[in-house]
């Protein structure tokens, strides 16, 4: 029993289709490819006139976490390049999970996070912590299914999907709320994160807050033991390869950042929110989920199941991992130039690749939290 508790033209989004230049600005541990990018289409320049750090020559920093911002994340520092050409920033898409441990360990200058790093996380790094969100977004269903549009999904017919006790399309729980659809009688192929992800504890964190027999049975967390055996489940790393396995697979329904869904014109369910109305994924509703949503001093918010008629419920920030404390004075500058970047600028080029953008309010309260990393610099909104 389920208990309530409180539309491809494009290709898949990482492989950078949208954006039409890859740079390499520098090289960073972990093993995986570098990208880097320019402008979208429609795009901000984002010339960026009041950057003026005191760099004494080039400096070059290096970022690894959530592949959820990764398609805007690589846009900024192509285009903060371009305003600071002596300032390079290469970020890896490597997932979450390996962003935080790879912080952790100080193999790259800042890393990215999808879920706030926990104070026993935290109490790891030696140089401190500064949890900065800099973007949001919303995480969708995404499904393939050949002439269906417009679906519906109770918040008992998802949980139900994804824990494996609805494996039919047809089932009378997803028709209920779906008269005028005609439903094929295939099996539902459930798409799920592989690696550790930030977006995977978003999501199950969700999911955990809205169904009493989530958390006992499959919990929540960057990764997670999906029921393999109830249903056909199969496996994509990154939101990359979430999208990749929707796209080639019929019948198929996954989570994924709403940009990677946008950009290659996947069709994506609504939901059934807190207030029991069906909101369909767009940026009006993120913004609505936000504002719903008070940022503490630690700028650690979970969105688990907002409030308010309008509001889609999967709703996240997403957040730059940096370092209280830099060996370097001249990174320390380049890390707080690119914050300054992210919350001016870089907030202009974020609905045209399909995230939020931050309210003033918020923005003020992460420029306050990251300036305090150099003495050398002041972050400046304005």
């Amino acid at each position: 029993m389920f208990t309530t508790v409180k539309s491809s033209k494009r290709r898949i989004i990482t492989s950078l289709s949208i954006l039409s230049l890859a740079v390499s600005l520098g090289a960073c541990g972990g093993g995986s490819s570098d990208t880097t990018t320019s402008t979208p289409d429609g795009g901000s320049e984002g010339t960026s006139t009041a950057l003026n750090p005191p760099l004494e020559g080039n400096v070059a920093l290096t970022g690894a976490g959530a592949s959820f911002p990764a398609p805007l994340y690589q846009n900024w520092f192509v285009q903060l390049n371009k305003a600071v050409p002596q300032l390079q920033v290469n970020y890896q898409s490597v997932g979450s999970g390996a962003g935080v441990e790879q912080f952790t360990t100080g193999t790259v200058d800042f890393g990215a996070s999808d879920v706030a790093m926990t104070d026993e996380e935290i109490a790891k790094v030696d140089k401190g912590v500064i949890l900065l969100p800099v973007t949001a977004g919303s995480i969708v269903m995404a499904y393939n299914l050949p002439g269906v549009e417009g679906l519906k999904l109770t918040r008992e017919a998802y949980v139900g999907i994804f824990n494996g006790t609805i494996t039919k399309w047809n089932d009378p729980k997803i028709a209920e709320a779906n008269p005028d659809v005609e439903l094929p009688d295939e099996a539902i192929t459930v798409v799920h994160r592989s690696d550790g992800s930030g977006t995977t504890g978003v999501f199950t964190k969700h999911l955990s807050s809205i169904s009493e027999e989530w958390e006992p049975t499959i919990g929540q967390g960057k990764s997670v033991a999906w029921p393999t055996d109830k249903g056909t489940f199969i496996g994509g790393k990154g939101n990359e390869g979430v999208t990749a396995s929707i796209q080639q697979n019929k019948w198929s329904i996954g989570y994924i950042e709403y940009g990677y869904a946008k950009n290659n014109e996947l069709a994506m369910a609504a939901l059934e929110n807190e207030s029991g109305n069906f909101i369909e994924p767009t940026d009006e509703a993120a913004s609505a989920t936000l504002d719903a949503v008070i940022l503490p001093e630690n700028l650690r918010a979970f969105i688990t199941d907002p409030e308010g008629d309008d509001s889609y419920p999967i709703v996240t920030y997403t957040w730059i991992l940096a370092y209280e404390t830099y060996d370097d004075p001249q990174k320390a500058i380049a890390v707080e130039t690119m914050i300054q970047y992210a919350l001016t600028e870089g907030q202009e080029q974020s609905v045209d690749l399909g995230y939020v953008a931050l309210p003033p309010s918020v923005r003020e309260k992460v420029a306050a939290a990251a300036d305090v990393i150099s003495g050398d610099y002041e972050i400046k909104l304005n």
